[in-house]
């Protein structure tokens, strides 16, 4: 039990060291998209929350794994919002229709 706590331990802190320096050396502009795929590739986080469901047998485990879930899938569709309005923004403006000039003024 021990051993198992301390892996997942050193497996997270190493997890945390590598987040640090991976975004530290990234531009700040790069920043956005970074994480907005980052968020869609949280998807994995929900194929995770399914599985631990199914091996789940006690009404804890499912509230846990169902508040994983959620936060997971919150996650993920906040990095599809953020990447679709990242990709508006680099699209060419439509431009104006021009206006009708003929006007019942005109006409008469």
């Amino acid at each position: 039990m021990m051993e198992t706590l301390y892996s997942n331990l050193a497996i997270f802190v190493l997890a945390l060291l590598v987040g640090v320096e991976v975004i530290g050396k990234i531009p700040s502009t790069l920043h956005t998209p970074m994480m907005s795929g980052s968020n869609a590739i949280h998807g994995v986080v929900i194929a995770g929350a399914v599985v631990t469901a199914s091996l789940a047998d006690s009404p804890t485990g499912y509230i846990l794994t169902f508040i994983a879930g959620a936060f997971a899938a919150a996650n993920v569709f906040g990095g599809y919002v953020v990447t679709d309005r990242i990709l508006k923004m680099f699209t060419r403006p439509t431009p104006p229709k021009k206006a009708d000039t003929t006007t019942t003024e005109d006409a008469s």
